[in-house]
């Protein structure tokens, strides 16, 4: 659990994937077209890939990923993300991260 309490907030928005995992695509396209560029930790590709997965369980996501932090604290998984975005809410949160620089492919 420290591993992915560290990872979470190295940077201002963080997100957790798997490589194959449709909505953790949608959750950073998202992000990115809201000029921010997320870090994104794929964690099939990490060693420790079951751990990091019971770890984001143990601490309140409802699906292993896409888990989303903002600024070091768990935002949730796809659906609490769309619903933050479509209430307006998702944007004020994520403000602090957004660039005017930062053009989405």
């Amino acid at each position: 659990m420290d591993k992915v309490m560290r990872m979470s907030s190295e940077k201002g928005v963080v997100i957790f994937t798997k490589s194959s995992c449709c909505l953790c695509y949608a959750v950073q396209i998202l992000f990115r077209d809201l000029r921010v560029q997320p870090t994104i930790h794929e964690i099939d590709n990490d060693p420790d890939c079951r751990e990091i997965e019971k770890a984001l369980l143990r601490i309140g996501c409802s699906t292993a990923v896409p888990a989303v932090f903002v600024g070091g604290k768990l935002v949730g998984s796809t659906n609490e993300v769309m619903s933050l975005h479509l209430s307006g809410s998702l944007v004020p949160l994520i403000k602090p991260y957004q660039s005017l620089l930062y053009q989405p492919n």
